[in-house]
């Protein structure tokens, strides 16, 4: 860029320059030219009147151009070449020297009574031609029509302006080198230390959080090198707290679980002993037994997700593939959930296809994530129609589940998938979640290489879409189905 930009400058400014002296160069020729033919034409007028009638035109012509020759120093006969012309009554021409073709439209010019002049092409002695300017002027004599021309060679004008191009080429090359130069050396004090700082960004974003930039004088890179290194530092001690935070917290979480089990069976135990026992209690006996036991269910569900998403957490997940038919996962994890359905009235349609539609997967993960699917929808469906698609292509298998309930609002696709958040606080969750099974779900698709996500538009409904490729954490180059939210009318109850 550097070197394109100071090219172009000196292209300019030399183009500039050379016009302009050209243009000087031409005006001064132009100007001696009008000063010689002046005294050039009175003295072929007086030369002509001398030499008397009695000679031919020819005679006369030649005569008054070689008076023309002891005109001024040696330094001008070197500077022009005089060529005299006579058109006859005939329409032929006499020219001093003989043979000597000038320019018509010159001609036509100067015999307007005109002084005029035209650059041209003339040959020299040996055949090869050369530029020249052309200047004409009529006279006054006993011979009519005579005119006067001064032929002046350009070739000194031109042998200056090929010296004056090649020394401002010469010149151009050598600044645009240094400027070049400079600019390249002023550039490197600047262009260093970003791409350093860039490089060193770059290397923390990886995880190589001692990375430093070197602080060299106090000047303002100095002073960016230090800033840097201080932000740097800061990133790096909050990163290693977070890092901390996040292992103790998954720690606990996982501790917590495992210590919770045994208490927690031996209050199933005791739990069961009391249902056993329920017709021989009092009614509100009764009563606070069934809560008991409804809400160590709901425990037991919550320490099992809390134990999964550990797993998860720690990385230790494992994945139990074998090649199975989605259509059999979709129908068993239906079968989980039509009490619910049923509970509130949402009609579920399952449009699966008629053949097969294999993938090597976890049949326990496939079936948890459809599950959690339905339930979701079935519990935000508002009574209406819960639909299940599929989609599949030699990549990978996609299943889309749409309910028309209350939807999505703008911004909440992602919130759906974090732990324990909910659309709205203050509503009831028929299906007696966790919390964490949307979390768990995403969890397993992302095990399988697969993707969970959602769309929705509020009070329209939401879709939630399940990728699985055919192969586990294999590229999908193509999605088997649309996310786009599409509402169809309901075609089949189940």
């Amino acid at each position: 860029m550097i070197l394109a930009a100071s090219s172009v400058v000196m292209i300019v400014l030399a183009y500039a320059l050379v016009t302009v002296l050209t243009q000087r160069l031409v005006e001064q020729k132009i100007d001696t030219a009008q000063q010689e033919i002046e005294r050039a034409a009175h003295t072929v007028e007086q030369q002509i009147s001398a030499t008397g009638s009695a000679n031919s035109v020819q005679v006369r012509l030649n005569s008054a151009r070689a008076s023309l020759t002891q005109l001024g120093s040696g330094d001008s006969q070197a500077m022009f070449e005089p060529v005299i012309v006579v058109e006859n009554a005939d329409g032929s021409l006499t020219t001093s020297p003989e043979g000597y073709r000038v320019p018509e439209n010159l001609r036509a010019l100067v015999g307007q009574d005109a002084i005029g002049y035209q650059f041209a092409t003339a040959e020299q002695e040996n055949g090869s031609p050369y530029n020249v300017l052309i200047m004409g002027t009529p006279t006054s004599s006993d011979i009519p029509d005579v005119q006067l021309y001064m032929v002046l060679s350009m070739e000194s004008e031109e042998s200056t302006l090929a010296l004056l191009r090649g020394l401002l080429s010469a010149a151009g090359v050598v600044v645009v080198v240094l400027l070049v130069g400079i600019a390249w050396l002023a550039t490197q004090q600047v262009i260093a230390p970003v791409r350093s700082a860039s490089r060193i960004a770059q290397r923390l974003a990886a995880g190589h959080l001692r990375e430093r930039m070197v602080v060299e004088g106090e000047d303002e890179l100095g002073r960016l090198a230090s800033s840097f290194n201080d932000m740097a530092e800061k990133l790096s001690n909050h990163i290693a707290q977070l890092e901390e935070y996040g292992n103790l917290q998954r720690q606990f979480t996982s501790d917590v679980s495992h210590e919770l089990r045994s208490p927690l069976t031996t209050v199933r135990m005791a739990a069961d002993m009391l249902a056993v026992e329920a017709e021989a209690m009092a009614p509100p006996t009764q009563r606070a037994s069934e809560l008991m036991l409804r809400e160590l269910d709901r425990f037991e569900a919550l320490l099992a997700d809390l134990l999964e998403i550990s797993r998860h957490d720690a990385g230790v997940a494992d994945l139990s593939s074998s090649e199975i038919d989605l259509r059999a996962a979709v129908t068993s994890a239906w079968e989980q959930v039509k009490h619910l359905a049923t509970e509130l009235g949402v009609e579920v349609v399952l449009n699966l296809p008629d053949h097969k539609v294999t993938a090597e997967a976890d049949p326990r993960r496939i079936e948890r994530i459809l599950r959690n699917l339905l339930a979701n929808a079935i519990d935000h469906s508002e009574g209406k129609p819960v639909v299940v698609d599929f989609g599949e292509n030699e990549f990978a298998v996609g299943i889309a589940v749409t309910d028309s309930g209350i939807g999505l609002k703008a911004g909440q696709e992602e919130l759906v998938f974090n732990r324990f958040w909910r659309a709205d606080a203050s509503r009831k969750r028929h299906s007696g979640g966790t919390g964490l099974g949307l979390a768990i779900a995403r969890q397993d698709a992302l095990l399988h290489g697969g993707t969970l996500d959602a769309t929705g538009e509020f009070g329209r409904g939401s879709r939630f879409r399940l990728i699985i490729p055919r192969v586990p954490n294999t590229l999908v180059e193509q999605d088997p189905i649309e996310l786009a939210l599409a509402l169809p009318p309901a075609r089949k109850g189940n």
